[in-house]
């Protein structure tokens, strides 16, 4: 169940929105523009932002690589990829799906509340 959500994550995250934050709440986000960013705020999410999907792709370019990236965008548009993806016994997509487990735990911890 657990790999099932964090397939989903990057849409959740992008899709949640909500949270509010406090005004002694001063955290510092960063923003940025490239695929995931595009994928994002194309997407059909009600929540979606420019303040959101800009603070995702920031994450992504932490811990995700071009390619990674290109990857990760095409799991918008077909989710089912991501399953196969994470099921496969190639060791380069067991390394590519820790690179995209470390940018979802990246992404929710600096994106909350967006």
């Amino acid at each position: 169940m657990r790999a099932i959500s964090m397939v989903l994550v990057l849409a959740i995250v992008a899709g949640c929105g909500g949270g509010g934050s406090r005004s002694s709440d001063y955290r510092v986000t960063r923003m940025a523009s490239g695929p995931i960013s595009k994928a994002c705020i194309t997407s059909d999410r009600k929540a979606r932002n420019p303040q959101l999907c800009g603070c995702i792709q920031a994450a992504a370019n932490a811990e995700l690589s071009g390619s990674d990236q290109s990857l990760a965008v095409s799991f918008y548009r077909d989710p089912h990829r991501a399953q196969e993806i994470r099921q496969s016994d190639r060791s380069h997509h067991r390394a590519f799906w820790d690179r995209y487990n470390a940018f979802v735990d990246r992404a929710e911890r600096q994106c909350r509340g967006l």
